[in-house]
């Protein structure tokens, strides 16, 4: 069925005069006319009862008219939403996140996104690192917040507000007050790491950080979350070695300690897939990294602070182990 005779018989159920009706349409009479006998004969139905001087809709010309409508109605609107999609004024994004980055400024740059009146609506999912990834390379995502150094070639990652590895201890450990502590006093107790299957980067950058110190951490459970191990240690199963911005949970019965030696980073970055580019996913990318800029002051590690060459050697360094 044809779009314009939908249109046109509306029209001329409106004005129930074909004359009338041609000159809204921008017609003649006899293209209205054939229209008109081509739909009818389509439906097999009569629409409309017509003489020279009279027009009337049928009953069964009543009920198609509003149907009619809402058809016409429904594909007005659909093209303006694919207009308002096309030119980022509206649309929907698939966004990933790794469940600790809610410490990482993840809700700040969210909650700007939306308080702005674009008519895109922003869905955040919590899922591992790794799912983040396949999510992303497979179009399944339109962005990710996640855990690693580096991303796969295929996609391009803009890096969140900085942190830093700290020691997290619980409460009643005997370091859990000291304003610093060396990593090697540490070397016979019982750790709580990060599940390698989940997300190697966050699993390899915390045995990086244990190799360098001379330290072979013994290792008797493996989660899945940043969260969950913090739960963990604050239940004393272990120590730990986490992002301080963890610290921001509040868990009680642990506490977040400093380790000497060179700041150790802890990798988050924002990640899209160019490929999948839209004017929506544009906008979000720039209101992040404005919000980032904005955070990064009052995020920045107490510590001193590595050069970016020192940073450069140290993320090498614990790639090639």
């Amino acid at each position: 069925m044809k779009l314009h005779f939908l249109r046109y018989f509306t029209v001329l159920a409106e004005e129930l005069h074909f004359g009338r009706a041609a000159d809204r349409l921008a017609i003649t009479q006899p293209p209205l006319s054939l229209a008109i006998k081509a739909l009818e004969e389509e439906l097999g139905v009569q629409l409309l009862l017509r003489s020279s001087k009279h027009v009337e809709l049928t009953p069964a010309g009543s009920a198609f008219l509003e149907e009619a409508r809402q058809i016409l109605d429904r594909v007005a609107r659909a093209s303006s939403i694919a207009l308002a999609v096309a030119s980022g004024s509206r649309g929907r994004l698939e966004v990933g996140m790794t469940g600790s980055l809610v410490y990482r400024g993840v809700p700040a740059i969210v909650q700007r996104f939306n308080a702005d009146d674009h008519g895109i609506e922003l869905i955040l999912r919590e899922m591992s690192t790794a799912e983040e990834l396949q999510g992303l390379l497979h179009g399944q995502l339109d962005a990710g917040f996640l855990n690693a150094f580096v991303v796969p070639p295929q996609l391009r990652s803009l890096p969140l507000i900085e942190d830093e590895f700290v020691l997290c201890l619980p409460a009643s450990h005997r370091c859990a007050g000291a304003k610093a502590v060396e990593l090697n006093e540490l070397a016979d107790e019982r750790f709580v790491m990060f599940s390698r299957e989940v997300s190697p980067a966050n699993y390899d950058n915390v045995v990086a950080i244990f190799s360098r110190a001379g330290v072979h951490p013994k290792t008797v459970h493996a989660a899945r979350q940043w969260l969950t191990i913090v739960a963990m240690v604050a239940e004393g199963l272990g120590v730990s070695l986490v992002p301080r911005s963890l610290a921001r949970s509040n868990v009680d019965n642990v506490r977040f300690v400093p380790f000497t030696g060179a700041p150790a980073i802890a990798p988050a970055l924002l990640v899209w897939n160019p490929a999948r580019m839209s004017p929506a996913l544009e906008r979000f990318i720039a209101s992040a990294a404005a919000t980032i800029e904005e955070l990064r002051k009052d995020f920045r590690p107490k510590r001193s602070r590595m050069t970016r060459r020192g940073q450069a050697k140290l993320i090498k360094r614990s790639h090639q182990r």
